[in-house]
């Protein structure tokens, strides 16, 4: 856990969230910004800066990440649509450094782009 990362914080039950869906390694909440009528972000419990930092004993973070995509387009109702975006680095727009992808589904937008 890094101490100033938001996420961490969450993890911590630090910062109070609207909790979506939850595993053993990822957990989801609601965007508090949404660019979508269904905007989630899934994050690893694990604090890693971002796509690059995986590692090799982080295989089942990555599976975890994407698996809890397909739940959650099988189980949110108007979600089996859906456009998952993970930005690797500060250039492409991330703005928080532990990893996480942007759920975005429902209503299309032209604000889908995060």
């Amino acid at each position: 856990m890094e101490k100033n990362c938001i996420f961490c914080k969450i993890i911590n039950q630090e910062v109070p969230v609207t909790l979506i869906a939850e595993n053993q390694n990822v957990f989801v909440i609601k965007d508090i910004n949404p660019k979508a009528s269904l905007h989630y972000l899934i994050i690893p419990k694990k604090h890693i800066k971002d796509i690059s930092q995986f590692e090799d004993q982080d295989k089942v973070i990555a599976a975890d990440l994407l698996l809890m995509a397909q739940q959650l387009s099988q189980t949110v109702a108007h979600a089996n649509q859906f456009k998952l975006i993970a930005n690797n680095g500060a250039a492409v727009g991330q703005s928080v450094f532990h990893l996480h992808f942007h759920f975005l589904a429902g209503i299309k937008s032209d604000s889908f782009a995060v």
